[in-house]
């Protein structure tokens, strides 16, 4: 009761962050709106603003701008909320909404109950700085790729096809593949492919060498096949710290890997995942899977799990197979980075075959 007076008797400030200027609006410990007005979102004016004022709650919304404000907010001594925007249907559904509405609905909630807003804590800038190396890959990748589907597109109506081959080695099997007519109209668009699969691979050896040896957790995980540096450094940065979670079961929901619930009576409907968390790294695993399930991918308990699912039947059997296995690989993933165990792939052999099987080395085997 005393932490809730105490939390009562500070200044609540709701301040909704914009890309040229930021609303906020504060109300007192009794709930009356004593101030608002707007700032230029810049780092100079919200130190000038926010570093003569008392210690106050400040709720802001997670967004482009959230984390070097929040950054900047603590450093000054406030306390600061950032709000998940997933649990702001007051704001995002309301009928009148405005910049005005929007940081007063933030601070009144933020000042009754603060879990309402499901607070979320912002990465670390350094943290920050390495995810955007992957992200830029991965827009590069996406770009490529949307120019290799246009190159494969634009030869097909001429009655011409570019045989399948994987995209790194797209600009050099393609060219012999095009239309004389299209050769002069596609050749620039191919160089762009060329260029873009160099600075991938620019990319990935920085991830494979300076990234992830910045990051030792990314070499335990990337003991399970069909984790690379990629994956590994992803699963690392995005999910920060292993023990905020107070189970690795959680970390799947987390990534938004579980079905989403619409129970009703004896009704239990099958429903597609949440799609919660973060897209990039959800996409990664899938991928992931989709290798373990594949016909490259080793004997694993994984790869029999997973097609155990398949052979369940009905529809879309295989796709839930893959993102089952997706889910069960971040709990792995997970696991394996808090204990910094020797993955065995198969775990669940009897414990005699496991022996008659091992190494004569004493020391412990890794798979890659």
């Amino acid at each position: 009761m005393q932490d809730f007076t105490a939390a009562l008797g500070k200044v609540t400030i709701g301040l909704d962050l914009g890309d040229k200027y930021s609303h906020y609006h504060t109300v007192d410990a009794m709930g009356n709106s004593t101030e608002r007005d707007r700032l230029v979102t810049t780092p100079e004016v919200f130190r000038a603003h926010f570093s003569g004022m008392k210690p106050a709650r400040i709720v802001v919304e997670a967004g482009t701008h959230s984390p070097w404000v929040s950054r900047l907010l603590a450093q000054l001594g406030h306390e600061v909320l950032v709000a998940n925007p997933r649990q702001l249907p007051l704001i995002y559904c309301n009928t009148k909404k405005s910049d005005q509405t929007d940081p007063e609905n933030l601070a009144r909630v933020g000042r009754l109950d603060p879990d309402l807003l499901k607070p979320l804590e912002h990465r670390s800038k350094r943290t920050q700085v390495d995810l955007a190396t992957l992200r830029a890959r991965d827009s590069l990748v996406a770009a490529r790729t949307k120019l290799i589907n246009h190159v494969r597109g634009s030869v097909k109506p001429l009655g011409a096809r570019v045989p399948a081959c994987s995209a790194p080695h797209f600009h050099q099997k393609a060219p012999e593949f095009i239309p004389s007519e299209l050769q002069a109209v596609l050749a620039p668009v191919v160089k762009m492919i060329e260029e873009l699969t160099h600075e991938i691979r620019k990319y990935d050896k920085l991830i494979a060498r300076e990234l992830c040896g910045k990051h030792p957790a990314t070499t335990v995980l990337q003991q399970v096949n069909g984790v690379g540096p990629l994956t590994a450094l992803a699963f690392v940065l995005i999910l920060a710290d292993p023990r905020r979670f107070k189970d690795s079961r959680t970390v799947g929901a987390y990534l938004g890997l579980t079905p989403r619930k619409d129970e009703s009576g004896e009704q239990q409907p099958q429903l597609r995942i949440t799609k919660a968390g973060d897209p990039f790294l959800r996409r990664l695993l899938v991928s992931s899977a989709q290798y373990i399930l594949g016909p490259f991918g080793p004997d694993s308990d994984l790869k029999r799990f997973g097609q155990a699912l398949s052979r369940r039947g009905g529809k879309n059997a295989k796709k839930r197979a893959v993102v089952a296995v997706a889910r069960k690989l971040a709990v792995l993933l997970h696991r394996l980075w808090l204990t910094g165990e020797v993955f065995e792939p198969l775990r669940k052999r009897p414990a005699a075959k496991r022996n008659l099987q091992a190494p004569s080395s004493s020391a412990p085997v890794t798979t890659h």
